[in-house]
């Protein structure tokens, strides 16, 4: 069956969530530890959450989770080109020259732009419609993501060639069910591939990063904070001194890890400011959108004490010696998101398999098949899961 174009899985004019998995040449550890030769290239890991921290403040594309394994990445991203548009001409080009410099200083990071560099883009009205499309382009974004690491990546090899596979896997989410899911099911790629054994020591996945975040604000205020529940400042810190004590930045030879000029950030990112918010307060709202990321939009009806607590449940169904009953404080958000425990692990599990470019309720894939070129691979996966006893089954063969 011939892939699916991507303007047709594409609405370039109206936001929508995409999770996009870019894998490694022959699916080689080339950003971990090779296991045949013993290589460590964990550095790359860093450099790539660097890069996507980077563009999180230059595009207009939300990063609402993110996991960087040794042989692939997982992006979910939420295009806004409701807020490209309403950026002034000369704000669109120098986002565009942060992105992609003529000029760079002695430490790799974009030169400051001239005037006259920015009018060459503002006086070309073809030219500043390109780019301002494509500063919420998923496909661009993904550009800017991965090639810089790529070209980095042959220069320390002393190689040429390819890096990651040539085409990425793009899926569509279509409603806070499924973007649930997504989530949890990134967040939880480390325990699933056997890197890590709990959430709490998943680097470079967006659920670490949100808890690194919440141990800061917790030091902060010198000591536990009313906004946060006892249980979820307890595991932040906890995860502060483990990360203080691992040895993940260092390379194989002990020596600090290092990290890449290009890839744009002059900044460690181990806040998440410019992650989107799981969800935002009534308060929150009405604050100024952090620089460090394109707009002020929650993710899912659930804050982040909720989700923990139900990817840490989930995460346990991996395990059989750690399997349990559902407990009753996971009962109101199974019941926001209508399903049962079990149907939601059978939702996660194999998640980017079963739905294979769009993934969402059973009304929510029938509505999206009903537009131009629209499909519906996964609608029987859908059923199965969210509607049991309407769902087609087999006939055992006569």
């Amino acid at each position: 069956m011939p892939r699916l174009p991507r303007k047709v899985l594409f609405d370039e004019s109206e936001p929508g969530i995409y999770h996009c998995v870019n894998r490694c040449v022959r699916r080689a550890f080339l950003c971990g530890t090779d296991p045949s030769t013993g290589e460590c290239f964990e550095h790359r890991k860093r450099a790539l959450q660097e890069r996507l921290a980077f563009l999180a403040g230059q595009l207009g594309v939300d990063i609402l989770g993110f996991a960087v394994m040794s042989n692939h990445t997982h992006v979910v991203a939420r295009n806004r080109p409701d807020v490209v548009a309403t950026r002034f001409d000369a704000e669109v080009a120098r986002r565009w020259w942060n992105i992609f410099p003529p000029r760079r200083t002695s430490e790799g990071a974009p030169a400051e732009p001239r005037e006259t560099d920015l009018l060459m883009i503002t006086l070309n009205p073809e030219r500043l419609a390109e780019i301002r499309r494509r500063l919420s382009n998923i496909s661009w974004f993904m550009r800017c993501l991965v090639e810089p690491i790529a070209r980095q990546a042959n220069r320390e090899d002393k190689c040429s060639g390819r890096f990651w596979q040539g085409r990425y896997f793009c899926q569509k989410i279509l409603d806070d069910t499924a973007l649930a899911a997504c989530l949890v099911y990134v967040d939880l790629n480390p325990i699933r591939a056997g890197i890590c054994e709990t959430r709490a020591n998943s680097q470079y996945t967006s659920v670490y990063e949100r808890l690194m975040a919440l141990k800061a604000r917790a030091q902060e205020t010198e000591g536990p904070s009313d906004s946060l529940p006892p249980a979820v400042t307890a595991i932040a810190v906890n995860v502060a001194a483990q990360a203080e004590s691992s040895d993940d930045a260092k390379d194989a030879t002990g020596t600090p890890a290092k990290v890449m000029p290009e890839s744009g950030a002059s900044v460690v990112a181990s806040c998440d400011a410019w992650l989107s918010p799981l969800e935002l307060t009534a308060a929150e709202a009405n604050d100024p959108v952090p620089t460090a990321r394109a707009s002020h939009r929650g993710c899912v009806p659930m804050a982040f004490a909720e989700y923990w607590q139900l990817l840490d449940w989930t995460g346990r169904q991996y395990r059989t010696d750690k399997r349990g009953v559902i407990p009753s404080q996971l009962a109101p958000i199974f019941e926001r998101l209508s399903l049962g425990g079990e149907s939601w692990f059978k939702l996660i599990h194999d998640f980017r398999r079963k739905f294979r470019r769009t993934a969402g309720k059973p009304e929510s894939l029938t509505k999206e098949a009903q537009k131009p070129g629209g499909r519906m691979p996964g609608l029987n996966h859908s059923r199965d899961i969210f509607n049991p006893e309407s769902a087609p089954r087999r006939q055992p063969p006569a």
